[in-house]
């Protein structure tokens, strides 16, 4: 057995036992997780995450260059995945969605995502090994992305009432509308007949909305990296323990402000990077210097997240005088 398949066996094995823990840490409660809960989750989540770098450096044959991608494309993942927080937390303000069934939706939107995302990472490496300009294609839709992000103004990115399947769904499959029932499940059964749920409906906003995210960071990570074990793996991790972060996130949501910005500046250079690669010595002097998108990434998201943390304490002062 050589090495890589170790620790795709080792990720294999973190995945059950992550993928499990979170499920009973979240289906057996009744009420939401609390902010302080489920920013201590998230930490853990995280560390597990960035543990496992400790095993690709030790164990993978190429492990100082791979350790760097796949910290990187973490990093970016997980930054797409906290927009992708938010986005789910506008939907179900908007559409009225209790804590307790926006429990339950955040982990059925989670797995739909993992599953999504290993759908979509096959398709396009079958695409990028017989169609390599794809790259500069994949570079040009991360660029127009990033503006798309900062060009949208607070709602205008979601508005579920227009959303497709949600407007097919309610008008096509019959929907029991009763508040009691609409936090139990997608569907209920009432005198004999099968009934869909509001929640739903949501669902399916929220599906829709993953297959968005899903098709915007399939080229944000090989941007990044194009092994196969970096991808999948940073791309699933990023993902896992997104449970606790939801809540954590919807605690705090208010401090930050400047987060959506770093994350399209780091699309945008991304992007950039995988366009430049047209120029032969461009790709190849990056390709030589792995450690400097980690640094750059973590360097605009430091910058982002303390602006923002900023930002908020002054708004909060500015309030009591």
């Amino acid at each position: 057995m050589n090495h890589v398949t170790l620790l795709w066996i080792l990720f294999g094995a973190i995945f059950v036992i992550v993928s499990t823990f979170d499920y009973l840490l979240t289906s057996r409660r009744d009420t939401a997780i609390d902010v302080k809960t489920a920013l201590r989750w998230t930490i853990v989540w995280v560390v597990v995450a960035l543990s496992f770098s400790v095993a690709i450096y030790f164990l993978h044959p190429r492990g100082e260059a791979i350790v760097m991608e796949y910290i990187s494309g973490y990093l970016t993942e997980y930054s797409l995945s906290v927009d992708n927080l938010f986005v789910f937390i506008l939907i179900f303000s908007l559409m009225g969605v209790r804590d307790v069934a926006q429990a339950k939706l955040i982990k059925l939107g989670i797995y739909l995502s993992i599953v999504l995302r290993v759908i979509f990472i096959l398709f396009g490496f079958v695409l990028l090994n017989r169609f390599h300009w794809l790259i500069y294609v994949f570079g040009a839709l991360l660029i127009f992305t990033a503006w798309k992000m900062v060009a949208a103004h607070g709602d205008d990115q979601v508005k579920p009432d227009q959303n497709l399947l949600y407007r097919l769904a309610s008008r096509l499959l019959p929907v029991h509308a009763n508040e009691d029932q609409a936090s139990k499940g997608l569907t209920t059964r009432v005198d004999g007949t099968l009934y869909i749920t509001p929640l739903f409906l949501v669902f399916l906003v929220i599906g829709s909305t993953d297959v968005l995210f899903a098709i915007d960071s399939i080229p944000a990570i090989m941007g990044i990296s194009r092994d196969p074990f970096v991808v999948m793996t940073s791309n699933v991790f990023a993902v896992l323990g997104l449970n606790s972060l939801f809540f954590a996130i919807r605690g705090v949501m208010g401090m930050f402000k400047f987060l959506k910005h770093g994350v399209s500046l780091i699309l945008f250079l991304i992007g950039a990077k995988m366009v430049a690669g047209i120029y032969a010595p461009i790709e190849e002097w990056f390709g030589q210097r792995n450690y400097i998108s980690l640094v750059a990434i973590l360097v605009i998201l430091a910058v982002s997240i303390l602006l923002s943390i900023w930002d908020d304490r002054r708004r909060r002062l500015a309030g009591r005088v």
